[in-house]
Parts: C-alpha cells; structure tokens; sequence
C-alpha cells in the first residue's frame, strides 16, 4: 500500500515551513541547544530568544516564578546581541538547516529599523517584532499597546526588510482588534498572538512571628491564560486577512486543534517546552498521525474543517 502523501506547509511572504509547529521565542535558545532532546528540523521553525542591538544581562534578582498552570517570568530580554548572534548562532542555524524566525526587539524605532536592517542584509527569511514584552522598562510592549505608534513603527520596518515580517501582539490591550489592524495595516505579513500576560506572584513566609514577602512581577505564560488566548485569536480573526500565529499554554494536540478552530494557520509552543523539552516535536508527529487516520491530505484541508465546526 502506497503511503499517503501529507502536506503539513505553511507559507507566508515566501517563509516556508514544513509544518505549522514552531517554538516560541525565549524557550529555545538561539538554534539547536535542544538537540539533544528532539530533531529541531522537524519543527515548522525556531524562534530565536529576542535580539537587540547590543547584549543585555537582563533584570536582577529572582526572574522566574512558578504558578498554578503556569510561570512569571521577568528575564528582561537577556541576550548576546545581534553582532554575536550573526557570528555565533547564525552559522549553526544555516549548516544544521533549522528553519527560524528571528526575534527582534529595541528602545527606539530606530533600534528596529537597524535590526530589520542587518536581517536583510544577512538574508534572514523572517523576523518577528517584539512590540509586547511587559518585563523591560524602555521599548517593545511601549510600541504594542498603541494602534498609531505600532501602524508607524510596523510601516518603517516594512520599509528597510522584505521578506516575512510577523509581529508578535500583546494581550494587555484595551482592543485586541485595533492593534492587530494596526499591525496589518503597517505591512505585517502575519501576527503571533499573544504574549505573556501582566501579572504577579507572591510569596509569604512567616519566620519569628512576622511575615516576610516576596514578589515577582512579569509576564504570565502557559496553560493558564489558553482561554485569554483563544479568545484573542478569535477576536483578531474576524477583522484580519494575514495569517495569525498563536501562542499561549499550548500543550497538547487537542489546543492545537482548538487554536485551529478560531482561525490560527500556526501554532508557537513555549511555556510547555521547559516541562516537556520534546513537546513541539509530539505534536507535529500527533498533527501528521491524525490526518493520516481522518484522511486529511493537506493542512489547509484540516483547518477549513475545524473552523467550519
């Protein structure tokens, strides 16, 4: 018997991927530190932890901080700059053949239009703007919580870089559907949604009758915020064209398909990653055993199904 030929791709601005599995940025370094784990070229792509134009060591004291269904992080966008990337990651990324996406992230428009700069130069495929992490004090989440100042923003990037440009939304935002018009009306070729959400964590302790407390504020990430997630998607789908990437506590095949239903072409993995190091890789091998057992020939086939529910 013949073996049912599958078609898992998907295509954006002439980015293409194998399947629509990708990780997110932050929870898989900058190529193929998870070897060792899975065969990162069967992922859709990569997401390279975020990139600025010079290294940042990141915020001090305690970064993470574990909750129910969940994790706040304030990593403060630690990196080695976009110099020491091209000299050190990017010629990994190129001899194993990993597909990525490059994370991009700044203080100024300038800083993005520089980095979108390089990227082209470099004849990187696709980038992803970081307009919304909420854990650094100047930039990224600044640009994303305004429609105008993202439009621009997104405008003069698309100016200086021509392949797949993706924009990476956030979800502290008055309206969901204004800021991802934003993001498409400025050039956006696609959105990923959502970044983390704001949020805190407490500790207490009670030593020689007092108390003592600790606090983490940051961004909230995995299974817990999958219903704020989805509803976000749902929401942007409806006023959209360009493809949209979702994000947010995706952990089984079963959220893949949810994500799928409410109008997403792709899906990143991220919190899951740090409990489950093959997780990306399960689900790309649960997306192709499904479709071979429902005789899905292609993803697109899949995905109007689901939708149409």
């Amino acid at each position: 018997m013949a073996v049912k030929t599958l078609d898992l791709s998907v295509e954006i601005n002439g980015f293409e991927m194998k399947n629509p599995i990708i990780t997110a940025s932050g929870t898989y370094g900058y190529n193929n530190e998870f070897d060792v784990f899975c065969d990162v070229k069967a992922l859709g792509a990569i997401v390279t932890k975020g990139i600025t134009l010079e290294p940042r060591s990141g915020n001090e004291g305690e970064r993470i901080f574990e909750t129910t269904g969940g994790m706040i992080n304030r990593i403060g966008l630690e990196n080695i700059g976009i110099e020491a990337f091209l000299k050190e990651k990017l010629p990994v990324l190129n001899k194993c053949g990993i597909d990525f996406i490059l994370n991009i992230a700044g203080n100024t428009p300038e800083d993005y239009i520089k980095l979108a700069q390089i990227a082209q130069k470099n004849n990187i495929k696709a980038i992803e703007l970081n307009v919304s992490c909420p854990n650094v004090q100047h930039g990224c989440i600044e640009f994303g919580t305004n429609k105008q100042t993202l439009y621009e923003l997104v405008q003069m990037v698309r100016k200086n870089y021509e392949h797949c440009l993706i924009v990476k939304l956030s979800p502290n935002v008055t309206s969901a559907e204004e800021i991802a018009e934003a993001a498409q009306n400025g050039g956006a070729d696609a959105v990923s949604a959502i970044n983390t959400v704001r949020g805190m964590g407490v500790k207490l302790d009670f030593l020689n009758g007092r108390f003592k407390k600790t606090t983490v504020s940051g961004g909230l990430s995995g299974q817990c915020i999958k219903p704020v997630a989805l509803s976000f998607v749902d929401r942007i789908s409806k006023v959209i064209d360009i493809p949209i990437i979702a994000i947010g506590g995706i952990t089984s095949f079963e959220d893949v398909l949810e994500f799928f239903s409410v109008g997403a072409k792709a899906v990143q993995i991220g919190t899951a990653n740090f409990t489950h190091p093959n997780a990306a890789e399960k689900l790309v091998n649960d997306l192709k055993k499904f479709m071979i057992q429902y005789n899905f020939s292609n993803l697109s086939e899949l995905q109007q199904a689901v939708k149409g529910v």
